[in-house]
């Protein structure tokens, strides 16, 4: 009779030793296709370059060494790799930064019961080298398609080993439009004047549903111009009320390609409008450096049919009585003579939608 009941008992035991590993690997599993959604995987994402790094010798001691913010991060949650194509929010309707806190961007918010919370632990991060223009690749493993990606990169002096990351420490360079469903999508991100080490974080709003993905990659700039993407590379925008990403102003000064000279003094702008919707446009503005250069512009829009902005980007801008008043950001101000940049936004329009009469004024 004991005998038995310690036979009972092993076996008992044995079943449940079973049923905890299987629920282990159920809970530390790659998930599969119908599952998945994406990421960027070029720059590589935190995640995605961890899992990519380590994902078949996760328990590896020697990462602690070599790759010490992997290791922390694969120590908090291995899900964090594994599942690191599923780092979104849902119903956020587009207010992002009153969505996501400071210090938890990385992180989507701490979403998903922090989930993923040891991405948005400070330190020295693996990072990708890039030239200072260069293709951003993000990965659709469900073909999601995106409303629009927002690319910001972090201010230049800011210190992504020592501080968290906070709103105020990026600035918006790219906002593409729509792309239709396709396994990636790409877009050009120009990185301006800066150097070394920082952090590129991506924003991808998938047009299936309101879901936002929120994504920290770690870079260094070494400046100069990478290699043009090929055709079947990039993920052609679909038609859509987004502005194509072509409309999407380069956020650095490059020289223009117009051979006419550069004004006499101060500084020029010229509008083109790059797309138009029933009720809403896309609009480019370049502006070109006059003889002595610049240090910094303002360029007046006003608007001759009631035209409003609702959103821009590689400018600061604001409207009052019909006329927008753009001004360089930190890293596009400063051209020499016939030296251009450009910044873009979208509008809204009722009636009619003429062009505005725009004038620059160098600073």
């Amino acid at each position: 009779m004991y005998l038995s009941s310690a036979r009972a008992v092993r076996s008992g035991l044995a079943a449940i030793g079973v049923l905890v590993v299987a629920l282990a690997l159920v809970v530390v599993s790659r998930p599969d296709s119908a599952s998945a959604h994406g990421s960027v995987t070029d720059p590589a994402s935190r995640n995605w370059g961890c899992w990519s790094r380590w994902g078949s010798d996760f328990q590896n001691p020697n990462m602690a060494n070599v790759d010490p913010m992997c290791w922390q991060a694969w120590q908090a949650n291995p899900n964090t790799m594994w599942n690191w194509n599923g780092l979104y929010r849902e119903g956020v309707a587009g207010n992002h930064q009153a969505a996501i806190p400071d210090g938890q961007l990385c992180s989507g918010g701490r979403t998903q019961n922090g989930f993923y919370a040891s991405l948005d632990t400070v330190g020295t991060w693996t990072a990708s080298t890039k030239p200072n223009q260069f293709t951003l690749t993000l990965t659709d493993q469900a073909q999601h398609g995106a409303d629009y990606l927002l690319i910001y990169i972090t201010k230049q002096g800011f210190d992504s080993t020592t501080q968290p990351l906070t709103w105020n420490s990026l600035e918006l360079v790219n906002r593409t439009g729509r792309y239709a469903p396709a396994p990636q999508y790409q877009a050009q991100v120009n990185a301006g004047n800066r150097t070394g080490r920082h952090v590129v974080y991506t924003i991808w709003q998938a047009s299936h549903l309101d879901q936002s993905y929120y994504i920290c990659s770690d870079v260094i700039f070494t400046g100069g111009t990478g290699p043009s993407p090929s055709a079947s590379a990039s993920a052609s925008a679909s038609a859509s009320p987004s502005p194509s990403r072509s409309a999407s102003a380069s956020p650095s000064p490059s020289r223009s390609a117009s051979s006419s000279p550069p004004p006499a003094g101060g500084c020029s702008a010229s509008y083109a409008k790059t797309s138009e919707w029933a009720g809403g446009f896309g609009a480019n503005v370049t502006v070109t450096a006059g003889a002595s250069g610049t240090n910094g512009w303002t360029v007046r829009l006003t608007w001759p049919n009631g035209q409003t902005i609702t959103s821009y980007w590689n400018a600061t801008i604001t409207s009052s009585g019909g006329v927008s008043t753009a001004t360089n950001v930190s890293y596009n101000g400063k051209l020499s003579a016939g030296q251009s940049t450009s910044f873009g936004f979208n509008g809204a329009w009722t009636g009619s939608n003429n062009a505005p009469t725009v004038s620059c004024t160098a600073t």
